[in-house]
């Protein structure tokens, strides 16, 4: 019954959503085009930037215990560097720690920048698409308001069916964009929010990887022990 009653009601909806574009006018197209993209970019960045999947909470143990031990071998670099991003910057420093310090937090931040470009990808876009949303909208309410001052200058301002009709189908466009522009904004902030945190983590335990390789900071990973 849940099934049917929720197809019925899309149903019901979709011509409704429909005669709603159709009443925008052309400039509904690319509005339409900013939402599917906006929802696009949103459900690959949420699915993209998970703590889980871009720093996973364990790595910095597990790779300590293979570098205590002389277990780093080629295989499981390259693993690291497949895994996560934040595997990708400690495998940069490991391969470069037998040439000290410096050399080593050097080859970190170049991978670093890489893997922090990776991680705002299409976030510019999205942003864009934020900006650009309210201004297609009002760039059809203008164009929807030009027409209706040309009807009235045809036919006068008696039938206030008309002007009323044409008014509303000039907003149509605004308010789609902003029903786009609104949600947009919100995760492109929320987003940018939660990059910033991930190289922050990223950062943390990459400087401390470079400290305990180069001997510079005890610490028991084994026993949950903090450096």
């Amino acid at each position: 019954m849940v099934k049917w009653s929720a197809e019925f009601t899309f149903l019901k909806v979709f011509p409704q959503v429909f005669e709603l574009i159709k009443a925008g006018g052309w400039l509904m197209l690319p509005i339409v085009l900013c939402s599917v993209l906006a929802t696009a970019i949103v459900i690959e960045r949420l699915w993209s930037l998970r703590r889980e999947k871009v720093a996973p909470k364990n790595l910095l143990p597990q790779v300590w215990k293979w570098f205590k031990d002389g277990d780093l071998t080629n295989d499981k670099l390259k693993e690291l560097r497949r895994n996560s991003p934040l595997g990708e910057i400690m495998a940069a420093g490991l391969v470069n720690a037998r040439h000290g310090r410096e050399i080593m937090k050097e080859s970190i931040d170049e991978a670093a920048s890489k893997v922090v470009h990776e991680l705002e990808r299409y976030l510019n876009a999205l942003g864009t698409v934020a900006a650009v949303a309210p201004l297609l909208g009002l760039l059809g309410t203008v164009i929807g308001m030009i027409d209706v001052f040309t009807v009235i200058m045809l036919e006068g301002s008696g039938n206030a069916a008309i002007l009323a009709g044409g008014i509303s189908k000039a907003l149509v466009t605004t308010a789609a964009g902003l029903s786009i522009a609104i949600p947009a904004v919100i995760f492109h902030r929320f987003l940018i929010r939660r990059v910033d945190e991930l190289v922050v983590t990223m950062e943390q335990d990459a400087t401390r990887l470079v400290e305990v390789v180069q001997g510079e900071r005890k610490v028991d990973f084994s026993e949950g022990g903090k450096a």
